[in-house]
């Protein structure tokens, strides 16, 4: 093997395993989400889906679970019977919407 190739060989090595370490932001939610759950300190993701669903009537798109200023939050994106576009923060210790951002269809 040419020393060019092997340099660029290795190279491409040392990147994967640089980025193979760190988990990606949604694994990250997905294990904070875990933890907090076994730990009782928020509500299971599907009893919090079930009522945003029913009550926003629509279909859900993205979820994030994050920690903002010390709450836990489920960020819900969600695809509503007219056509719009919300984006609900729900905090994730009694299920209360506590935002929510609605964009009109184009």
């Amino acid at each position: 093997m040419n020393v060019c190739r092997r340099t660029t060989v290795l190279l491409a090595l040392a990147l994967a395993m640089l980025g193979a370490g760190r988990p990606h932001a949604g694994e990250r939610d997905h294990e904070l989400a875990r933890q907090a759950l076994q730990q009782g300190q928020v509500l299971p993701l599907r009893q919090v889906l079930d009522k945003v669903e029913s009550e926003y009537q629509g279909q859900v798109l993205k979820i994030e679970f994050e920690r903002d200023d010390g709450r836990y939050i489920y960020e819900i994106r969600l695809l509503q019977r007219d056509g719009r576009m919300a984006k609900l923060k729900v905090d994730a210790v009694d299920g209360r919407v506590l935002k929510i951002k609605r964009k009109e269809s184009r």
